[in-house]
């Protein structure tokens, strides 16, 4: 595999329509969102979707959703150990055969420590992800649901788990930033094909995550900008590689109501352009 030679830098624009993006667990669910009113989707919940994608063509990954489990192991130790229990002892070893055997773990890197065993080992992956934040403030519509049948016996009356909230972001275009490090890249093995199967699963973020809170099409990928820098170091720094791409509302446009509604640009450097991608 061919060593990672160049400096990345990514930016991802993309529509939500009627669904929650990434629902805040101590907020009723809500979609989260910041104190200004933006709409904000974690890069926990980014990379959640990037090792989903990775999956579905076929690579190795460590940080499996219990939801979308591709083996046996119910918990990342079981993982862990049907790979590792030989090399428990040597970090280096550890460090090499992870890296080797999980694409995710040689991507965003990865902490081994479990309750019970002496083990701490920490991996910094190449790969980094922003939350994404909407352009503009979002507006969210919350519905009350109801079951039409009741989960447990109640004589007369309907049980109390039939009633509930179900919140969505009516629309927002969404923006988030990354990069990919050759420093970090030699340390795990990461490699210039590992970019391009980042690159793609990006670009599909969306695909096979449909659900109940996010129904099919809700979310699409509007572009993708990829910068390949021309050294390891880079000709400029990931911030003002990011600050190229300007998103802004059609003139005329008081309220966006779609993706259209919006004009995105780049401000390329002379020695720098990046490659557009749409799916």
């Amino acid at each position: 595999m061919a060593s990672l030679e160049n400096k990345i830098d990514f930016a991802l624009v993309f529509s939500v329509k009627n669904a929650n993006p990434n629902g805040d667990p101590l907020n009723g669910n809500i979609p989260r969102i910041t104190l200004d009113g933006h709409g904000e989707i974690s890069d926990v919940c980014l990379k959640r979707k990037i090792r989903n994608r990775l999956q579905d063509f076929g690579e190795s990954i460590f940080v499996q959703s219990d939801d979308y489990r591709k083996d046996e192991f119910k918990s990342l130790k079981a993982r862990a150990d049907s790979v590792l229990k030989t090399v428990m002892a040597d970090k280096t070893e550890l460090q090499k055969l992870s890296c080797k055997t999980w694409i995710d773990v040689r991507s965003f890197g990865q902490l081994f420590a479990f309750k019970g065993t002496d083990l701490s080992v920490g991996i910094r992956g190449p790969v980094t992800i922003q939350p994404a934040f909407s352009v503009d403030p979002i507006n969210i519509t919350s519905l009350q649901i109801t079951k039409s049948v009741n989960s447990e016996d109640k004589e007369g009356k309907k049980a109390s788990d039939t009633m509930g909230m179900k919140h969505s972001v009516d629309f927002g275009l969404y923006a988030t930033y990354g990069s990919i490090n050759p420093q970090l890249a030699e340390l795990t093995g990461f490699c210039a094909e590992d970019a391009k199967k980042i690159k793609n699963a990006i670009l599909h973020i969306f695909d096979n995550d449909a659900s109940s809170a996010r129904p099919e099409g809700s979310m699409e990928v509007v572009k993708l900008f990829w910068w390949v820098h021309n050294s390891k170091a880079g000709q400029y720094s990931a911030a003002k590689v990011h600050r190229t791409v300007h998103i802004v509302k059609k003139e005329g446009v008081t309220e966006a109501k779609s993706a259209d509604d919006y004009v995105i640009t780049t401000e390329d450097f002379d020695d720098l352009k990046p490659e557009v991608l749409t799916f």
